[in-house]
């Protein structure tokens, strides 16, 4: 059974389920637990869930302890930046300690984390970094898009026995949508179709996903069926999802809120030309933010950003039905 719920309370039930479910499941931060009146305090006490110092690189090192003692902590990290601050432990420790083990420790954390704030936020915490812990062996990474994958992703963290990184799209916090009721897994490696379609594959992660099927909305007028391809997960990635698609259309078009150079979207694209090059009827595109900091300014944020309008663009270019300029 599913009923609406914002994306942020989706995460919210996903920890709480797990809580209730699993008494090795902590969860603290820097800003959490800080009256008793905190849900989570209420239900789980002051054992289960802490207010940290403010050391990401505190936080973080505790969370890799807890969870070679058998634990499995999920660190409210508020901000994706934060996570620079500890980049030994997000990189160095938690994701090596298993294969340097021989599998004989775990290290079952998630490190919970926002990302792209871009509302007038300038040049912190508007970046979307999520790329660069993709490369990281050990180390897998979650980009929800809609408030029931938001759920089943965080639901799967928790019980994942690797470090993974579940970052989620500021704006899209109070974005409702149905989210099942209960126990509610979404698997790792799997990509969703949000949208089929025969002339052109859109694939877009996190906040985009939105964009994308606002942007095939708007093309399917045109008589241009497009698919939309969330991979829900970057490390792992559903390459065989995404060529399938490829394969289907010979169009593609990607579409990533990342710089163009720091951007899921590049790793993809290469995916793509090795595995799938021979499907391909046209190059492949990417619709990226561009290679700058967040503008303070409302126009030359909205410049430095993809939207509906640039994706329609670059599939008209990749169709070869844009006007000649």
């Amino acid at each position: 059974m599913a009923r609406e719920l914002p994306y942020i309370a989706a995460i919210n039930e996903a920890i709480r389920l797990e809580m209730a479910r699993d008494d090795t499941v902590l969860y603290y931060g820097q800003n959490i637990a800080t009256t008793e009146n905190d849900e989570f305090v209420q239900a789980f006490g002051h054992d289960r869930v802490r207010v940290t110092p403010i050391s990401e690189t505190a936080e973080i090192g505790m969370a890799v302890g807890a969870a070679l003692a058998g634990y499995r902590p999920v660190v409210e990290l508020y901000m994706a930046e934060f996570m620079l601050v500890a980049m030994d432990q997000v990189v160095n420790e938690a994701p090596r300690m298993r294969y340097m083990s021989g599998g004989r420790v775990t290290v079952p954390l998630v490190l919970k984390a926002g990302y792209g704030f871009t509302a007038g936020w300038s040049g912190q915490h508007t970046g979307s970094i999520y790329a660069m812990f993709t490369g990281v062996p050990g180390l897998k990474v979650a980009l929800p898009a809609t408030p029931a994958d938001a759920k089943g992703l965080m639901a799967t963290a928790i019980r994942d026995d690797n470090p993974v990184c579940f970052f989620h799209h500021y704006l899209l916090t109070l974005e409702p949508g149905e989210v099942p009721e209960g126990e509610y897994l979404v698997p790792f490696g799997q990509a969703a179709i949000r949208r089929t379609g025969g002339d052109v594959t859109i694939v877009a992660t996190g906040w985009m996903v939105g964009k994308a099927l606002a942007a095939a909305a708007a093309l399917a007028a045109e008589g241009i069926d497009a698919e939309v391809v969330d991979p829900r997960t970057i490390q792992p990635l559903d390459t065989d999802t995404i060529l399938a698609s490829v394969a289907k259309t010979g169009h593609v078009v990607l579409v990533d809120q990342a710089t163009r150079h720091g951007s899921a979207s590049a790793i993809i694209a290469a995916e793509i030309a090795e595995r799938g090059f021979s499907s391909l009827r046209a190059a492949v595109t990417q619709v990226t933010a561009l290679d700058a900091t967040i503008p303070y300014s409302e126009p030359m944020e909205a410049f430095v950003l993809p939207d509906e309008a640039k994706i329609v663009g670059a599939v008209r270019g990749v169709l070869g039905t844009a006007p000649v300029s």
